[in-house]
């Protein structure tokens, strides 16, 4: 019986179903979880970043928990794209993504996520799903943002 060629084989590559977003900062790293089968992403949390580096410890616990099958990074670019001061942080940040976890990481241009995350945080609160004390978690709306940018531009959302 032949195989149906939609269906992957148990030799084929898994493609990227669960991926962890990133929004580095050099105090904060917001983190959101994405699928691509329903084509969403969702805050988790924001983790330290510091003197002594990214809390890897609380990144590696993360990944355990949601098992990604690729990592996304944010990279903060100007608006000609050029690279600006914390640019190179993050693509630190995400050659340490790589080496500690054998995982694929993948830049995302994250122009614009900061203004987004805000508005997108003030709409929260507006609505009441939010609250003003919860403003710390506006870097895990910017790597919410991140994944579903991701998810749309690579064509990975099962749904337009």
């Amino acid at each position: 019986m032949p195989q149906n060629p939609a269906l992957p084989s148990a030799l084929s590559p898994r493609p990227h179903t669960v991926v962890l977003g990133f929004d580095y900062g050099a105090r904060r790293i917001g983190v959101a979880v994405g699928n691509r089968v329903t084509g969403s992403a969702r805050a988790l949390e924001v983790v330290g970043n510091g003197a002594n580096g990214p809390d890897f410890t609380r990144i590696a616990a993360l990944l355990r928990e949601w098992r990604p099958d690729a990592l996304l990074v944010g990279l903060p670019l100007t608006p000609d794209s050029g690279e600006q001061a914390n640019s190179q942080g993050a693509r630190a940040f995400a050659d340490a993504l790589h080496e500690r976890h054998a995982l694929p990481v993948n830049l995302v241009d994250e122009r614009l996520t900061s203004r987004a995350a805000s508005e997108r945080f003030a709409e929260r609160r507006a609505s009441g799903s939010a609250k003003r004390k919860h403003a710390a978690a506006l870097d895990a709306i910017a790597a919410e943002i991140i994944v579903e940018q991701w998810l749309r531009e690579s064509n990975f959302c099962a749904h337009p």
